[in-house]
């Protein structure tokens, strides 16, 4: 899971840029970079690290343009902290291509060595997205002297990469001296939402100013436009939602500022990640036409029928969320079931999402300096814990031990999802199945691992319907939690070399 946005502005990108990957800031946390297009030339910083922290005033001067992208990162491949892995990456053959991208790619042994035999391209690290990279500009390659590279070449080339690439990922690439290309995969996994604005007289005073300043083309478009993992960036920038980029669909700005779009894969079908709904994105995004926050709240209200029916009623008093992606499903939980709802656990906010750090210990670590439990709100009461979801279960026993040791009688520990049982591999950092406290185990076992009175999960057909509702989304892609696995190459020896490389 990545964030991800382009910009193509009248004027100056780079503060556009920067302030999208803030409202990104959920989706990564381990790295993130900008680059810009100024005419041919592209400029591009890249930092570990968080955005509020990465960027000096002396970087942001440096990305100069009117075309952007950015990323914020949060690693499953490659190393955390290694900024070589940290994206976007560029390349300056043809053309000069720098690209990012949002998901995993699920065939790149086969790609690695089509890389060495068939394209004769170097790969300088273990990211996907180099790879990503190499493949779309091997398939632009193949245009160059045939005639000039206009909306039609770079749509041929998009159809190139969708045929050899298979998993999940949305892309944004600059093309130096053409415009911003964004793509997504055949099942849309992964999300990606297009927006624009008009050109102000404001904004145009300021955009030729800028222009002439770096001598740049005085030609100002009639509309700006962004391309972003999640609607709230587009609410935030005064963008309207034009709308989502299609499953296979290829949308291409040109220089001028003219929108090109074709459908660039022979089979396509909506099959959005569940997960995005229940945890990933912000509750005030929009995806796939379904408002994340509503489908949160349908959730609470399903997961509240399956307490009434598991749990005695005399067992709980209030209703207590883990904050903050899990409120929503909370509040409906206790309005369903006429409870008290109250706050008993507060974040500290300079702490990151937990379930996107690196590495077993840190979460454990984090756990604690994250959440803190208010004694008056657990003493000898009976207490409903509602979470989005339990992964490996470290913060879930953690957040269990917390409330009996601030006083709670009993803890229910209720999770708006079903059981995590199976690795995740397009794009969520749930790779092993060993990791996963779900895996192998009965509801009954788990429970006594988190030391929980009681236990209750989400079933899986009620979280489909809780999502999809009023819809016409065929399906959700559910893999962790079903074993099934839409894009159909995911065998137990592909899961078996993937948990291999991560503990490598």
């Amino acid at each position: 899971m990545c964030g991800i946005v382009g910009h193509f502005s009248a004027g100056p990108v780079n503060q556009q840029v920067y302030d999208s990957l803030l409202l990104l800031q959920h989706r990564g946390q381990d790295s993130t970079g900008i680059a810009t297009a100024e005419d041919r030339t592209l400029h591009l910083q890249k930092k570990v690290g968080q955005v509020r922290e990465a960027y000096r005033t002396r970087d942001m001067r440096e990305l100069v343009g009117n075309i952007g992208l950015g990323h914020v990162r949060y690693a499953t491949k490659g190393s955390a902290v290694n900024l070589d892995e940290a994206q976007p990456f560029y390349v300056n053959a043809p053309y000069g291509i720098v690209l990012v991208h949002n998901g995993n790619l699920t065939n790149t042994r086969e790609l690695t060595d089509e890389m060495k035999r068939r394209d004769f391209r170097h790969l300088n690290s273990s990211s996907d997205t180099e790879l990503l990279l190499n493949v779309l500009a091997a398939s632009l390659q193949e245009n160059v002297g045939r005639r000039h590279l206009d909306a039609s070449g770079i749509f041929d080339a998009v159809m190139k990469t969708h045929a050899r690439i298979r998993g999940a990922y949305v892309v944004i690439a600059l093309i130096a001296g053409h415009g911003l290309l964004a793509f997504r995969d055949p099942h849309g996994i992964r999300p990606l939402v297009l927006g624009r604005r008009p050109v102000t007289e404001q904004t145009a005073q300021a955009a030729r100013t800028y222009r002439e300043t770096y001598g740049m083309d005085q030609r100002l478009p009639e509309q700006e436009w962004v391309v972003a993992s999640e609607s709230l960036v587009l609410d935030a920038g005064g963008y309207e939602i034009v709308r989502e980029i299609e499953p296979g669909e290829a949308v291409f700005i040109d220089e001028s500022g003219t929108l090109h779009s074709r459908q660039c894969a022979r089979e396509t079908t909506l099959v959005p990640c569940a997960f995005e709904y229940v945890y990933l994105a912000r509750p005030d995004s929009v995806m796939n036409g379904i408002s994340v926050y509503e489908a949160r709240l349908r959730m609470g209200e399903k997961l509240a029928q399956t307490i009434r029916s598991q749990v005695p009623d005399e067992d709980f008093d209030v209703v207590m969320p883990i904050p903050d992606s899990a409120r929503p499903a909370a509040l409906e939980v206790a309005h369903s079931l006429g409870k008290e709802y109250r706050e008993g656990f507060y974040k500290n906010r300079y702490v990151g999402r937990t379930f996107i750090m690196p590495g077993q210990e840190v979460r454990r670590k984090s756990v604690r300096q994250k959440l803190n439990a208010l004694p008056s709100e657990f003493a000898g009461k009976r207490i409903l814990i509602v979470d989005d979801s339990i992964v490996r279960g470290t913060t879930s026993k953690e957040i269990v031990e917390m409330a009996y040791a601030a006083g709670a009688e009993k803890v229910t520990f209720a999770s708006a999802a079903p059981p995590v049982r199976y690795p995740h591999v397009y794009g969520i950092n749930m790779p092993t199945a060993g990791e996963l406290v779900a895996h192998d185990r009965s509801i009954e076992q788990i429970r006594q691992i988190l030391g929980c009175d009681h236990l209750v999960y989400l079933g899986v057909e009620d979280m489909r319907t809780a999502i999809t509702e009023s819809t016409d989304i065929p399906d959700l892609e559910m893999s962790c939690f079903t074993g099934e696995y839409i894009t159909g190459d995911i065998t137990p020896e592909y899961l078996d070399y993937v948990a291999a490389e991560q503990e490598s």
